[in-house]
């Protein structure tokens, strides 16, 4: 089936007892036996929830996985894909990546024994280099979160099958629609369902997709041991989501490209992040791994002060945490999102305190470049 075709209906069909065409929201916490030992597949909420199984089938279909993990927010999918680890274990990952990931690795698994190299992952012998006989996950973004280095997922499968190690890729820029992990290679994809996939800024989730029958065997325990598991509230809301994700991403992107575009002519912009300009270095190796370039945009504004003029002077970009929704989002990563990791970490990956994000929304190109202009006249 084709990819919009299978995000309406893959894992979903009309309820047997209505014939609902959505899936009901399944608000229980148990289910009632019909005898000791005998019941119908569902016996704690927290184990098993049928709102909950269609949203992860539907996502394993999307990604060409073999199983889907639903999960609270997008850090506690990582948190399980961490918890594939134990103390000991090595983990090499992108030296570029959401602050709260890197929060996660350095403030809590570090303490628990395991140990990270970061690294620029678009260098593949920097990658190389970083290996250790211990080392037993490769973590990357690509584009990464917010200077949009891409990196090469075929190599970087390859390099992580030969040593051993899993490659795990946080695919939440891009969404399945515009790229597929899996199908490069990676054997864990993961994401924050807050962002595009739900995309109506409305819900906290995250997803792990996986296509490695030891690491699925392993993430099923942790889902139902640790008990991070979504309501079923939310998983209705993502399947919601989900049935308009293909044309949303089309419309994201559109506008997006437009709007890069022009920002990089703007004279009072220093640099613009956009994997699909022209001038964007890992341009060539996007479009052959990826069929779009996404909604995400960074620019240089220069500093701290000039970028917060900015901030303060748009309208329709709204000021606020998170990416993805409907509605378009303006942010400054150093203060906000990567607030978490040391300056100097955060200069050696390209951000600085002038760089300025912004999640593209699906409103009218016209009126979001004259909010922009508006904005940028403050420089």
């Amino acid at each position: 089936m084709g990819f919009s075709t299978d995000a309406i209906h893959a894992g979903q069909e009309p309820d047997p007892t209505t014939g609902a065409i959505m899936t009901p929201i399944y608000q229980t916490s148990t289910y009632v036996q019909e005898e000791l030992g005998k019941h119908k597949g569902y016996e704690y909420a927290r184990t098993q929830n049928p709102t909950r199984m269609a949203l992860e089938r539907c996502l394993a279909t999307l990604d060409k996985g073999t199983r889907g993990f639903a999960f609270a927010s997008g850090m506690s999918a990582i948190a399980a894909v961490l918890n594939l680890l134990r103390s000991g274990d090595h983990v090499v990952s992108s030296n570029n990546m959401y602050g709260g990931t890197f929060r996660f690795f350095d403030k809590v698994m570090a303490s628990y024994g395991v140990s990270f190299t970061y690294v620029d992952t678009s260098d593949l012998a920097q990658v190389k280099a970083a290996f250790r006989p211990e080392t037993k996950l490769l973590y990357v973004e690509t584009p990464t979160n917010p200077s949009m280095i891409i990196s090469d997922l075929r190599a970087l499968a390859s390099l992580a099958r030969e040593r051993g190690a899993y490659l795990a890729v946080d695919n939440t820029f891009m969404t399945p629609y515009f790229q597929r992990p899996i199908e490069l290679g990676a054997h864990l994809v993961l994401y924050s369902t807050t962002k595009y996939i739900n995309g109506h800024s409305d819900m906290v989730g995250g997803a792990v997709v996986s296509n490695d029958a030891t690491a699925s065997e392993r993430l099923a325990f942790l889902q139902n041991a640790v008990g991070a598991v979504p309501g079923p509230m939310d998983c209705f809301l993502v399947l919601r989501g989900l049935k308009t994700l293909a044309v949303r991403m089309d419309r994201h992107e559109s506008n997006a490209r437009a709007i890069a575009a022009w920002l990089e002519k703007h004279p009072k912009l220093e640099k613009v992040y956009y994997p699909g300009l022209a001038n964007h270095p890992g341009r060539e190796l996007h479009a052959r791994q990826s069929c779009g370039f996404g909604g995400m945009i960074a620019f240089e504004t220069g500093s701290i002060e000039a970028g917060a003029r900015v901030l303060k002077a748009t309208r329709l970009f709204s000021l606020a945490e998170s990416l993805g929704g409907v509605e378009s989002l303006i942010s400054h990563p150093a203060s906000m999102t990567h607030a978490s990791v040391p300056q100097a970490e955060r200069l050696k990956a390209g951000l600085t305190d002038g760089l300025v994000r912004i999640s593209v929304g699906i409103e009218d190109l016209d009126d979001l470049q004259a909010d922009l202009e508006r904005a940028l006249q403050a420089l």
